[in-house]
């Protein structure tokens, strides 16, 4: 992989990565087209499918991960990627005396609020991750998903501190047709679950008429109270968090305006859904 796209790149041509976990969906999708309008004709769109170990703590769900390999390449192949990148966890994390992966990287700052509050070790994994893929297919432009918006916050700043030549790009969240964003988790919700799901992107709708109703900043204690109760009348729903920060640093909004985004996280059994929109 990293001989392939270093002769794409001193031939002058762009690498356009979009690094996933894999069991695709309709979300992916849209992160590989748009991944396909970047690279244009002449440059080209790489797909990692990679399920980390180190962004999951010992109690989460990485055996159990869903996974479809065969309809992830068709899926790929069907999207024009050029090449795929599949590689086993002993390759990426090498084990043994002799060459034992002991090097990670940590972001300090946006990474400390939310979901690394709630996993702690889990950024450490993605940063670490999405180096190595880095430097494996070196792109000079990555694209991650809105949704998982304290993820793309946090390799854009590790891009930045640590120089990395590679433009990192949005693909902006997919949603069914009930508002709940496409999610490879989704397939762990039963019948039931699925449709009390919908409460996450009801929160998000009922803070966003509240800011547009008001004629000034509401407290964000009261905006959460306000949807702490909604999630707490949602059968099999368990509030996470619901935070309000600023997009540009995460700092927490003391009070919500125009501009400033809503995350929320909430289990549904042993699933746990997470969600953000800008408000």
């Amino acid at each position: 992989m990293q001989r392939l796209s270093l002769s794409w790149r001193q031939a002058n041509q762009s690498v356009v990565l979009v690094p996933t976990m894999g069991f695709l969906h309709a979300g992916h999708a849209a992160l590989i087209a748009k991944g396909r309008r970047l690279a244009g004709n002449q440059g080209h769109l790489v797909v990692s499918i990679f399920v980390n170990p180190t962004q999951f703590s010992p109690s989460e769900d990485f055996n159990q991960y869903p996974r479809s390999e065969k309809a992830d390449l068709e899926l790929c192949r069907s999207l024009g990627a050029d090449a795929v990148f599949m590689p086993r966890a002993e390759d990426i994390y090498p084990t043994g005396a002799d060459k034992g992966f002991s090097t990670y990287v940590s972001e300090g700052d946006l990474s400390q609020a939310m979901e690394g509050r709630s996993r702690p070790s889990h950024f450490r994994g993605v940063t670490t991750i999405v180096n190595i893929l880095f430097n494996l297919t070196q792109p000079s432009h990555a694209i991650f998903g809105e949704k998982d918006f304290q993820q793309l916050a946090v390799v854009r700043k590790m891009v930045q501190d640590l120089r990395i030549p590679t433009k990192i790009v949005m693909g902006k969240t997919v949603r069914e047709h009930d508002g709940l964003a496409l999610s490879s988790r989704n397939a762990y919700l039963n019948g039931n679950q699925r449709r009390h799901a919908t409460i996450l992107w009801s929160c998000i709708q009922t803070a966003k008429n509240r800011i547009r109703q008001a004629s000034k900043p509401i407290l964000a204690s009261t905006l959460r109270r306000e949807l702490t109760k909604m999630v707490a009348a949602t059968p099999e729903a368990q509030l996470d968090y619901i935070e309000f920060f600023n997009p540009a640093n995460l700092k927490p909004s003391p009070r919500v305006k125009p501009g400033d985004r809503i995350a929320l996280a909430v289990r549904f059994g042993r699933t746990r859904l997470i969600d953000n929109s800008r408000i």
